[in-house]
């Protein structure tokens, strides 16, 4: 069953492979210098990969408008690479799950080219047209302030196609049981590659009617949903959905399922949204109030719990109050903000590259009930480039070292500007330097990941948060195979004083893992800590002896 389970007490660290690493001197990352690179993330401690669309395509949304799901862009290398790849990432013990973009194509795809040209053609129907321009053609786009609609006139097809993303990625049809058989066949030409599953991207979209004359919000298929995962785990037992759905908590089960019959894992963007308002005000309150509300899941499903990912923050899911106090904290400029309700910059500059912030923001991330997903370049605070359009800003090359263009290429002009200004510059944040330098912020994270796999009580047990007596820090409790392990974290600059009660079992003693900060408490199971601004611990519940013992056995 553990085995099974892989992804509960998974680290996984997600990859460009575009940004990450170049060897051919074209100024584009390729396969072959992902693989240069995987000793670093097993170094780090990275147990999953999961790489962002590399099919070919015109690139116009990062690869997000794929022309053939079947190959591997030349700008990246061959299947060949690939293959060597997966091999290469096996010998080291990590997996890998890739990015499954099913809700839309390239409007260069060859399906959509052949839906245009002939009314009569078999992927007419696998896409979404209206011969009238439906009356919401202006409504639910994506992208707002940027995008213009969601229905495009087509010239060629004398029809409207449907969008809900930008106009050069035409909606699939995913009713349509043509197109359903396809993604399994999508589906299962990867596994027979390899990977370990599929981050599903825009899942919310992919299960619902899509049409002109549909409701608002249109009817979802969840059946659908449970069709993928008996086609997932028929074809490899332990592959698993990472589902990017961000929607409420009354709609998390639907995407479960009751009996854990449809995704296995989703990223948990409620929680994050409140995660950033906590870190912007102090405040943990709402943080805990989320965490209670997504509680409920199945026993094998998993929330994947993140800081930053390859979009911009999103804060829909907050209050107008709590996404201005945000704003004002992480994104006070308008070229910091998009789409009117996230901001675009990365994690460093956010927090002001302020260590004791950094460090407590991702030891809260790792020690959420969940699996934790790192971005590429975080665990360096690598920054942002505000000149570049929308995200890219956030999607710069990797910071290798101090070498022409941080050693990502030897290329004149690589595929985005690396960053070169004095305070997130490669000149001084890079990978080199800080493997050298004990006290950096990679040498740190690689500890933290260490400690996060040394408690899997995180990934399986049950949790609950424990009262502190303060408002800006929050005390999450695990209990799993008699063990026991707390997380404490104080989001206010300040320092306090809190009181925690750890009685269980007789045993009250709290060894901190992460220093000889051991605190034995009252013999009422109470510890009254003191904790500085943006401090944080890791405790096991239990007498020194209890948990050498425990460890020996």
């Amino acid at each position: 069953m553990i085995n099974d389970l892989w992804y509960k007490n998974a680290l996984i660290y997600c990859i460009n492979v575009e940004s990450f690493m170049d060897t051919n001197g074209d100024g584009c990352g390729d396969f072959e210098g992902l693989m240069r690179r995987l000793d670093y993330l097993a170094g780090l401690g990275v147990t999953c990969i999961w790489l962002l669309p590399f099919y070919p395509s015109p690139r116009r949304d990062d690869g997000y408008d794929i022309t053939d799901y079947y190959g591997v862009d030349p700008r990246y290398g061959t299947s060949g690479d690939f293959v060597e790849f997966m091999n290469q990432a096996r010998e080291r013990g990590i997996r890998v799950i890739v990015d499954l973009v099913i809700n839309h194509t390239s409007i260069d795809h060859p399906w959509f080219r052949h839906a245009r040209s002939d009314p009569k053609s078999k992927y007419r129907d696998w896409y979404v047209w209206s011969k009238k321009r439906p009356r919401n053609w202006n409504k639910g786009m994506v992208f707002p302030g940027v995008q213009k609609s969601t229905w495009s006139w087509d010239s060629e097809a004398r029809a409207y196609y449907f969008h809900r993303f930008y106009d050069f990625q035409p909606d699939l049809n995913t009713m349509n049981p043509d197109v359903r058989a396809e993604i399994k066949r999508i589906i299962g030409y990867w596994l027979e590659l390899g990977v370990s599953g599929f981050r599903v991207d825009a899942l919310p979209f992919v299960i619902s009617e899509k049409g002109p004359h549909t409701g608002s919000p249109p009817p979802q298929d969840f059946e659908f949903l449970r069709e993928l995962r008996l086609f997932l785990q028929w074809r490899q037992g332990d592959a698993v959905f990472l589902a990017e759905a961000n929607v409420l908590p009354d709609q998390d089960l639907e995407y479960f399922g009751d009996n854990d019959d449809r995704v296995q894992l989703m990223f948990n963007f409620f929680v994050n949204q409140n995660l950033f308002y906590a870190l912007a005000s102090g405040d943990v309150r709402p943080l805990t109030n989320a965490l209670k509300k997504t509680r409920q899941r199945p026993i094998t499903a998993q929330w994947a719990h993140f800081l930053r990912n390859n979009d911009e923050l999103d804060l829909g899911r907050l209050t107008e109050e709590q996404r201005r106090c945000v704003f004002e904290a992480f994104g006070p400029d308008k070229k910091m903000q998009l789409y009117g309700r996230g901001i675009r910059r990365r994690l460093a500059p956010m927090l002001n590259d302020d260590r004791r912030r950094l460090e407590v923001a991702n030891s809260l991330m790792f020690t959420l009930p969940g699996t934790p997903v790192i971005r590429y370049g975080d665990e360096i605070g690598m920054g942002d480039d505000l000149r570049l359009q929308e995200r890219q800003c956030a999607r710069t090359p990797m910071q290798w070292s101090t070498e022409p263009h941080a050693g990502f290429t030897t290329a004149e002009k690589p595929v985005l500007p690396v960053i070169d200004e004095p305070i997130y510059g490669f000149q001084r944040v890079n990978a080199a330097d800080q493997k050298r330098d004990p006290e950096s912020l990679l040498n740190w994270t690689e500890r933290m990941i260490r400690a996060r796999k040394e408690c899997p009580e995180i990934g399986w047990g049950e949790w609950k948060t424990l009262a502190t007596g303060s408002p800006h820090v929050i005390a999450i409790r695990y209990d799993w195979r008699d063990n026991a392990f707390i997380a404490v974290h104080n989001l206010d600059s300040k320092p306090h004083r809190i009181r925690i009660d750890v009685a269980s079992s007789g045993r009250t003693s709290l060894i901190n893992l992460l220093s000889s900060d051991h605190s034995e408490g009252g013999d009422d199971g109470v510890h009254r800590l003191a904790i500085e601004g943006y401090g944080y611990r890791w405790y096991r519940v239990g007498g020194l002896d209890y948990i050498l013992n425990r460890r020996r056995s």
